[in-house]
């Protein structure tokens, strides 16, 4: 059986498990809107229950309508903010920004506002002048010393602050309490550090209580003689369109003497439509449909593609260029729309819950498979990798599926809607430049696809830097541009080693080898080195030692085409110590790692879960879903009997849907099918190491060094492409199974890492399906082309016209026929001179 028909039975039993956890879901509603009626002088508290705020406080706030018929909101929950959003602008209630003329006192310390704007504010108390500008706090006109214990992370960043002007400063917040004043941290006494925080929030300086409205220490702020405590201070809703309690975003409006507040995002899933709400609220229940197909200005952009993309078609149809060339088959035309279309649906589908209104799971599913069967179906030799990335794939979606099935909340499908969305995106793209680049005549050339590279690390550092000035470690703009960073690092690396390895082959050059290898790698250690500083504002180092297993497996591939073998046994020498590290320290006794900070404490959770509950909570949790897996997971079915149901404890695990999505496989399918799940994962990172070796082939019997030069560049992108795939694998395995400390990293394919999948993964399949691609049909052209046979004649046989030019492939074909064509005219015109020469 070939590999192509036994990937696609593979994925035949993957999509009916997918679409028999659809079937066997149960039927759950919610609350479209929560009706709130209060007569005038009446009150009402709300919290989880009543709001179906999962992540909300039992007793959350207080509505209150005055004697005038207006509704007012104050925050009582301890710790938990409500957020009001009027317009474009959101602000969070128990902040207020600062105004010339003001006070707030903070415990016993009172503080006077001389100036105050958007750019800084400049007050007086404890004995100083203090100036802040949202990222670096003065006191008489001087900064002040970092504070003890901060990181190298902190310490830069305030270095930064110093010499930078203003709209280049990087966001930091100012605290009050504690006994020092240092870094950006007002000391008061007998208050604990962060009692308040002065912070910039989108533009503007804002002043908060950090304990939340119940908090010992009030903050008092007022123009007068007396001061109200602002955490416990009412707001008006007039002109507020959204409110925001425990992350559920909850619309307003006024119907009459009603107030009607429809909860998006987080909200509560219930199967039957009964629940205890006091007198003055009342439900208007919804089912949840899954296949909804919602309205939406995302359609507009959908339908313009459309249009768009059959002018395109129109406009080649009658160019008679691709894929509407002469010669082709009937069904090109038809695949090229077909997988626009998928792409072009899936933007649709990410804009749709991007505005709040996502596609029904339904309509998510069918999306998926035409995504998956298209990537797989246009290429009639699918590659080892295509075949086990597409089994993978659906692995994932169908994880993913039964993980937001099986919660009582309806944000959890929006992760399974969100992977769906991009891998549409991806794998349509994908698939359609893999259709359009078949049999292609030409190649790029080693200039342009240099000014691709820079353009792609511009890009990659233009977006690092972004999230460095105006992100966190989650991303910026709800995207994580390491992830494209990881591709453009291995893309730039690839392309140092493909011409530094091309100097063996070449002429003595005049510089030494070492200058030569460090004019190359220049570009590449500039980009590490940026992607390092950005990676410190990291509170994690996973992302470091991701970088460590790349860097390790890119000198390995080096010395292995470079045949240096003592380089090779060396980088074998140290992973053998770094294992036995590991195992050193599991069997090791007691606690090694007692000195103070984050990483000392990984390790000890690590090492002991038992002794520290309240840390190694997630471990320990990850670790209870694995073992009630077992062998054959929840039924003991491999999980097909649980299928649709509820997921149960494993949704208490923090992160579930993205670094410990490993245990909840095995929760759900057991170990049997985390075992193949392995033995996937380890042939999709074969088959790139296999592409990456026939590349490398490929480049050896190459005649021109332009094309060998090419086939390096893949060899190498393909080589450090399984590398950072063999290093997520690896830390989120070791994670979930406690091999290392806990370290955040999604498992490829599994995990709902959006930016990982759109940014890293499916460029890697493209650019893969593309490679494996042209080294069939190189293999094809070297069989097919001229076969010189040294006898009485020379027979030469051509490939069957296709209504295509023959094209690099076939070049010395061309060469033989030109230089046959040449001799020709040559003789002609020698004949032609002694006929005159005669005359």
């Amino acid at each position: 059986m070939s590999r192509r028909r036994m990937t696609a039975i593979g994925l035949a039993l993957l999509c009916l498990l997918q679409l028999l956890c659809l079937w066997r879901a149960p039927a759950v509603f919610y609350p479209a809107a929560v009706s709130v009626a209060l007569a005038r002088g009446q009150s009402v508290t709300l919290g989880r229950a009543e709001l179906a705020a999962p992540q909300a406080a039992a007793r959350h706030l207080r509505l209150r309508r005055d004697a005038g018929g207006n509704w007012w909101v104050r925050n009582i929950s301890a710790g938990r903010q409500v957020t009001l959003v009027h317009g474009d602008v959101a602000r969070r209630m128990g902040s207020a920004p600062l105004h010339a003329g003001q006070w707030f006192q903070i415990g016993a310390s009172r503080f006077v506002v001389g100036t105050a704007d958007d750019r800084g504010v400049a007050f007086t108390g404890a004995g100083h002048r203090w100036n802040y500008d949202g990222a670096l706090l003065r006191r008489d006109g001087s900064a002040l010393p970092a504070c003890p214990g901060t990181g190298i992370a902190k310490r830069i960043l305030a270095l930064w602050n110093r010499a930078a002007p203003h709209a280049l400063s990087l966001a930091a917040p100012l605290a009050f309490g504690g006994n020092l004043h240092c870094g950006n941290r007002l000391g008061v006494p007998a208050l604990a550090g962060g009692s308040a925080v002065l912070a910039r929030i989108d533009g503007r300086l804002l002043l908060s209580n950090a304990g939340g409205s119940e908090s010992q220490t009030p903050l008092l702020l007022a123009a007068g003689s007396e001061g109200a405590d602002l955490a416990q201070r009412e707001e008006r809703l007039q002109g507020v369109t959204t409110m925001v309690a425990g992350r559920t975003r909850l619309s307003l409006s006024l119907a009459g003497d009603k107030l009607v507040l429809r909860p998006r995002g987080q909200v509560a899933l219930f199967t039957e439509q009964q629940v205890r709400l006091p007198a003055q609220v009342s439900w208007e229940w919804q089912r949840r449909g899954m296949w909804s197909v919602p309205a939406g200005a995302a359609w507009w952009l959908v339908c313009a593609l459309c249009m768009l993309l059959a002018a395109v078609h129109a406009r080649a149809w009658l160019r008679g260029s691709w894929p509407h060339r002469r010669g082709a088959s009937a069904m090109l035309p038809l695949a090229a729309s077909g997988t626009a279309l998928i792409a072009v649906f899936g933007v649709g589908a990410l804009l749709l819950q991007k505005s709040g209104a996502s596609v029904g799971a339904g309509i998510s599913l069918l999306l998926s498979w035409a995504a998956l069967w298209s990537f797989l179906t246009v290429d009639r030799k699918p590659a080892l990798a295509t075949c086990a990335a597409v089994l993978l794939l659906a692995a994932g979606l169908l994880s993913q599926l039964e993980l937001g099935l099986g919660a009582m909340e309806a944000s959890w499908l929006r992760h399974f809607q969100k992977t769906v969305a991009l891998l549409a995106i991806g794998l349509g793209m994908g698939a359609w430049l893999r259709l359009r680049l078949a049999g292609a005549a030409t190649q790029p050339s080693q200039t342009s696809l240099e000014w691709i590279l820079a353009a792609l690390a511009a890009a990659a550092i233009g977006a690092l830097a972004l999230q460095v000035m105006f992100g966190n470690e989650t991303g910026v703009f709800d995207l994580q541009p390491v992830e494209f960073a990881k591709l453009a690092l291995a893309a730039l690396t690839a392309h140092c080693i493909a011409i530094g390895l091309g100097w063996h082959q070449a002429l003595p050059h005049p510089a030494s080898a070492l200058v030569r290898w460090l004019r190359l790698a220049a570009p590449a250690l500039l980009f590490v080195a940026l992607l390092a500083v950005a990676l410190l504002q990291v509170d994690d180092y996973s992302p470091l030692l991701l970088l460590l297993v790349w860097g390790a497996a890119m000198a390995l591939a080096w010395s292995l085409a470079a045949r240096h073998l003592p380089v090779a046994g060396a980088l074998a020498v140290a992973a053998a110590a770094g294992i036995a590290v590991i195992v050193w320290m599991r069997m090791s006794a007691g606690d090694p790692m007692d000195q103070d900070g984050l990483y000392g404490d990984r390790f000890a959770v690590w090492l002991d879960p038992a002794r520290h509950p309240h840390t190694g909570q997630q471990m320990l949790l990850a670790a209870r879903a694995i073992a009630d897996g077992a062998w054959w997971g929840a039924g003991n079915w491999l999980g097909i009997g649980a299928l649709g149901d509820s997921a149960g404890a494993a949704l208490a695990i923090p992160a579930v849907q993205d670094d410990f999505a490993p245990a909840f496989f095995i929760h759900r399918h057991g170990l049997i099918g985390a075992l193949a799940l392995w033995m996937l994962q380890a042939l999709f990172v074969a088959g790139l190491l296999q592409t990456a070796g026939r590349a490398y082939q490929a480049s050896l019997a190459a005649r021109d060094f332009r094309q060998a030069w090419l086939w390096r560049f893949r060899c190498f992108v393909l080589c450090g492409g399984a590398a950072f795939v063999a290093g997520h694998l690896l830390l989120s395995w070791g994670t979930n199974l406690a091999i290392f400390p806990i370290m955040g990293q999604p498992m490829s394919f599994l995990s709902a890492g959006g930016s990982h999948l759109l940014f890293f993964i499916c460029p890697l399949l493209a650019f893969h399906a593309v490679s494996a691609q042209s080294i069939e049909e190189n293999s094809s052209c070297r069989s097919t082309s001229n076969t010189r046979s040294w006898g009485k004649s020379t027979t030469y046989s051509m490939p069957k016209a296709s209504g295509r030019r023959p094209g690099w492939r076939c070049s010395r074909a061309a060469r033989f026929c030109a230089t046959c064509w040449s001799a020709l005219r040559a003789s002609f015109a020698g004949a032609r001179r002694r006929a005159a020469f005669r005359m």
